[in-house]
Protein backbone atom coordinates (compact mmCIF):
# COMPACT_ATOMS: atom_id res chain seq x y z
CA UNK A 1 0.00 0.00 0.00
CA UNK A 2 1.43 3.20 -1.25
CA UNK A 3 2.12 5.66 1.45
CA UNK A 4 -0.31 8.54 1.90
CA UNK A 5 0.45 11.77 0.74
CA UNK A 6 -0.37 14.70 2.93
CA UNK A 7 -2.83 17.58 2.06
CA UNK A 8 -2.23 20.98 3.54
CA UNK A 9 -4.08 24.26 3.52
CA UNK A 10 -1.75 27.20 3.72
CA UNK A 11 -3.52 30.63 4.61
CA UNK A 12 -1.69 33.86 4.19
CA UNK A 13 -2.42 37.41 2.78
CA UNK A 14 1.08 38.00 1.83
CA UNK A 15 1.99 36.11 -1.25
CA UNK A 16 5.40 35.94 -0.43
CA UNK A 17 4.73 34.37 2.82
CA UNK A 18 2.50 31.77 0.52
CA UNK A 19 5.09 30.85 -1.62
CA UNK A 20 7.83 30.36 0.77
CA UNK A 21 6.15 27.81 2.40
CA UNK A 22 4.79 26.39 -0.21
CA UNK A 23 8.20 25.87 -2.03
CA UNK A 24 9.29 24.22 1.04
CA UNK A 25 6.44 22.14 1.93
CA UNK A 26 6.40 20.82 -1.83
CA UNK A 27 9.97 19.64 -0.73
CA UNK A 28 8.65 17.38 1.80
CA UNK A 29 6.17 15.48 -1.04
CA UNK A 30 3.13 17.38 0.23
CA UNK A 31 0.17 18.17 -1.48
CA UNK A 32 -0.61 22.32 -0.93
CA UNK A 33 -3.63 24.50 -1.59
CA UNK A 34 -3.63 28.40 -0.70
CA UNK A 35 -5.89 31.35 0.38
CA UNK A 36 -5.51 34.52 0.68
CA UNK A 37 -8.45 35.51 2.61
CA UNK A 38 -10.47 34.08 5.99
CA UNK A 39 -13.70 34.26 3.83
CA UNK A 40 -11.87 31.85 1.06
CA UNK A 41 -10.10 29.98 3.69
CA UNK A 42 -13.16 28.79 5.39
CA UNK A 43 -14.87 28.00 2.28
CA UNK A 44 -11.97 25.49 1.01
CA UNK A 45 -11.56 24.16 4.69
CA UNK A 46 -15.01 23.26 5.03
CA UNK A 47 -15.72 21.96 1.48
CA UNK A 48 -12.65 19.74 1.22
CA UNK A 49 -10.45 17.26 3.57
CA UNK A 50 -7.24 18.41 4.33
CA UNK A 51 -4.33 17.04 7.00
CA UNK A 52 -3.23 20.44 8.28
CA UNK A 53 -3.95 24.28 8.00
CA UNK A 54 -1.40 26.75 8.85
CA UNK A 55 -3.32 29.72 9.08
CA UNK A 56 -2.27 33.23 9.84
CA UNK A 57 -3.58 35.11 12.36
CA UNK A 58 -3.82 38.96 10.91
CA UNK A 59 -6.00 38.24 7.77
CA UNK A 60 -8.24 40.87 5.79
CA UNK A 61 -11.55 40.65 6.85
CA UNK A 62 -12.54 36.93 8.90
CA UNK A 63 -9.13 36.88 11.06
CA UNK A 64 -7.54 33.77 11.34
CA UNK A 65 -8.97 33.88 15.32
CA UNK A 66 -12.85 33.53 13.78
CA UNK A 67 -11.39 31.25 10.74
CA UNK A 68 -10.83 28.21 13.36
CA UNK A 69 -13.59 29.35 15.70
CA UNK A 70 -15.58 28.77 12.62
CA UNK A 71 -13.94 25.48 11.58
CA UNK A 72 -13.82 23.67 14.75
CA UNK A 73 -18.08 23.59 14.70
CA UNK A 74 -18.12 20.91 11.70
CA UNK A 75 -14.08 19.84 11.61
CA UNK A 76 -11.52 18.52 13.61
CA UNK A 77 -8.39 19.41 11.49
CA UNK A 78 -5.02 20.08 13.10
CA UNK A 79 -4.54 23.52 12.52
CA UNK A 80 -0.98 25.76 13.20
CA UNK A 81 -1.36 29.29 13.47
CA UNK A 82 0.80 31.89 12.28
CA UNK A 83 1.27 34.91 14.89
CA UNK A 84 3.19 38.34 14.56
CA UNK A 85 6.07 38.64 17.35
CA UNK A 86 4.51 40.36 20.46
CA UNK A 87 1.34 38.72 19.38
CA UNK A 88 0.77 36.75 22.92
CA UNK A 89 -2.96 37.33 23.08
CA UNK A 90 -3.73 35.81 19.73
CA UNK A 91 -1.68 33.04 20.50
CA UNK A 92 -4.02 32.36 23.92
CA UNK A 93 -6.85 32.83 21.78
CA UNK A 94 -6.10 30.71 18.80
CA UNK A 95 -5.78 27.93 21.22
CA UNK A 96 -8.81 29.14 23.22
CA UNK A 97 -10.56 28.56 19.75
CA UNK A 98 -8.70 25.24 18.89
CA UNK A 99 -5.45 25.39 17.48
CA UNK A 100 -2.80 23.25 17.83
CA UNK A 101 -0.44 24.89 17.63
CA UNK A 102 1.40 28.22 16.34
CA UNK A 103 4.85 29.60 14.82
CA UNK A 104 5.75 33.41 15.40
CA UNK A 105 6.79 35.13 12.51
CA UNK A 106 9.32 35.89 11.49
CA UNK A 107 9.92 31.57 11.27
CA UNK A 108 12.40 29.65 9.91
CA UNK A 109 11.18 27.55 7.14
CA UNK A 110 12.67 24.35 8.97
CA UNK A 111 10.70 25.24 12.49
CA UNK A 112 7.65 25.32 10.14
CA UNK A 113 8.78 21.68 9.00
CA UNK A 114 9.41 20.23 12.02
CA UNK A 115 5.79 21.29 13.73
CA UNK A 116 4.23 19.82 10.75
CA UNK A 117 5.74 17.01 10.60
CA UNK A 118 5.50 16.35 14.36
CA UNK A 119 1.24 16.92 14.12
CA UNK A 120 0.95 14.69 11.10
CA UNK A 121 3.07 12.21 12.66
CA UNK A 122 1.46 12.08 15.64
CA UNK A 123 -2.02 11.75 13.67
CA UNK A 124 -0.48 9.07 11.34
CA UNK A 125 0.43 6.80 14.62
CA UNK A 126 -2.80 7.01 16.26
CA UNK A 127 -4.56 6.62 12.76
CA UNK A 128 -2.89 3.61 12.52
CA UNK A 129 -3.63 2.27 16.07
CA UNK A 130 -7.31 2.98 15.04
CA UNK A 131 -6.94 -0.17 12.00
CA UNK A 132 -6.05 -2.23 15.02
CA UNK A 133 -9.50 -2.19 16.19
CA UNK A 134 -10.21 -4.62 19.13
CA UNK A 135 -11.78 -4.27 22.31
CA UNK A 136 -8.53 -4.12 23.82
CA UNK A 137 -8.31 -0.53 22.62
CA UNK A 138 -10.85 0.55 24.54
CA UNK A 139 -10.40 2.41 27.81
CA UNK A 140 -13.28 2.42 30.39
CA UNK A 141 -13.68 4.02 33.74
CA UNK A 142 -17.15 4.73 35.79
CA UNK A 143 -17.73 8.27 34.01
CA UNK A 144 -14.72 8.38 30.67
CA UNK A 145 -15.10 5.49 28.23
CA UNK A 146 -12.30 5.55 25.21
CA UNK A 147 -12.82 3.60 22.07
CA UNK A 148 -9.07 3.87 20.34
CA UNK A 149 -10.79 1.94 17.44
CA UNK A 150 -13.26 4.71 16.41
CA UNK A 151 -11.47 7.72 18.19
CA UNK A 152 -14.59 8.17 20.24
CA UNK A 153 -14.92 9.65 23.28
CA UNK A 154 -17.93 9.33 25.58
CA UNK A 155 -18.32 10.93 29.16
CA UNK A 156 -21.31 10.82 31.18
CA UNK A 157 -23.20 8.46 28.59
CA UNK A 158 -22.88 11.21 25.94
CA UNK A 159 -20.17 11.62 22.94
CA UNK A 160 -17.25 14.26 23.57
CA UNK A 161 -16.64 16.20 20.21
CA UNK A 162 -12.40 16.29 19.99
CA UNK A 163 -9.92 18.12 18.34
CA UNK A 164 -7.19 15.30 16.91
CA UNK A 165 -4.57 17.07 20.11
CA UNK A 166 -7.36 17.36 22.88
CA UNK A 167 -7.70 13.22 21.89
CA UNK A 168 -4.28 12.73 22.01
CA UNK A 169 -3.60 14.63 25.31
CA UNK A 170 -6.81 12.40 27.02
CA UNK A 171 -5.48 9.09 25.29
CA UNK A 172 -1.88 9.91 26.67
CA UNK A 173 -3.15 10.48 30.36
CA UNK A 174 -5.45 7.72 30.00
CA UNK A 175 -3.58 5.00 29.47
CA UNK A 176 -1.33 5.52 32.90
CA UNK A 177 -3.85 6.31 34.83
CA UNK A 178 -2.75 8.11 38.05
CA UNK A 179 1.01 8.65 37.15
CA UNK A 180 1.63 12.33 37.21
CA UNK A 181 3.17 14.11 33.91
CA UNK A 182 5.38 17.36 33.75
CA UNK A 183 3.90 19.57 31.06
CA UNK A 184 7.47 19.31 29.74
CA UNK A 185 7.25 15.32 29.17
CA UNK A 186 3.37 16.19 27.86
CA UNK A 187 4.99 18.46 24.95
CA UNK A 188 7.78 15.61 23.99
CA UNK A 189 5.38 12.94 24.23
CA UNK A 190 1.76 14.32 22.68
CA UNK A 191 3.49 17.26 20.64
CA UNK A 192 7.11 15.62 19.92
CA UNK A 193 8.47 18.66 21.08
CA UNK A 194 11.93 18.65 22.33
CA UNK A 195 12.83 22.18 21.14
CA UNK A 196 10.45 24.54 20.42
CA UNK A 197 7.53 23.85 22.66
CA UNK A 198 5.72 26.53 24.96
CA UNK A 199 4.08 25.38 28.24
CA UNK A 200 1.30 27.55 28.18
CA UNK A 201 0.38 24.60 24.73
CA UNK A 202 -0.54 21.93 27.51
CA UNK A 203 -2.14 24.11 30.08
CA UNK A 204 -4.79 25.51 27.22
CA UNK A 205 -5.43 22.00 26.24
CA UNK A 206 -6.23 20.88 29.61
CA UNK A 207 -8.19 23.48 29.91
CA UNK A 208 -10.43 23.36 26.91
CA UNK A 209 -10.76 19.25 27.47
CA UNK A 210 -12.02 19.94 30.86
CA UNK A 211 -14.45 22.21 29.89
CA UNK A 212 -15.73 19.97 26.91
CA UNK A 213 -15.83 17.25 29.45
CA UNK A 214 -17.64 19.30 32.35
CA UNK A 215 -20.39 20.14 29.75
CA UNK A 216 -21.56 16.21 29.86
CA UNK A 217 -20.43 15.00 32.47
CA UNK A 218 -18.54 17.37 35.31
CA UNK A 219 -17.32 13.62 37.08
CA UNK A 220 -14.97 13.14 34.13
CA UNK A 221 -13.71 16.71 33.92
CA UNK A 222 -12.93 16.11 37.85
CA UNK A 223 -10.52 13.20 36.65
CA UNK A 224 -7.92 15.65 34.63
CA UNK A 225 -6.10 16.80 38.16
CA UNK A 226 -3.70 19.29 38.02
CA UNK A 227 -0.69 18.39 40.43
CA UNK A 228 0.68 21.85 41.82
CA UNK A 229 4.22 22.31 40.25
CA UNK A 230 4.33 19.03 38.57
CA UNK A 231 1.99 18.51 35.90
CA UNK A 232 -1.36 16.96 35.43
CA UNK A 233 -2.65 13.31 35.48
CA UNK A 234 -6.31 11.38 34.95
CA UNK A 235 -7.15 10.60 38.52
CA UNK A 236 -9.50 7.32 38.80
CA UNK A 237 -12.46 7.60 40.90
CA UNK A 238 -11.99 5.30 44.38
Amino acid sequence: MSEQIHRILVVDDEERIRRLLKMYLEKEGYIIEEAEDGETALRIATADEFDLILLDVMLPGMDGIEVCSRLRQSKATPVIMLTAKGEEMNRVQGFEVGADDYVVKPFSPREVIYRVKAILRRSSATAFLSKEANTSNNIVFPHLVIEHDAHRVTAGGHEVSLTPKEYELLHYLAISPDKVFSREDLLKDVWNYEFFGDLRTVDTHVKRLREKLNKVSPDAAAMITTVWGVGYKLEVPK
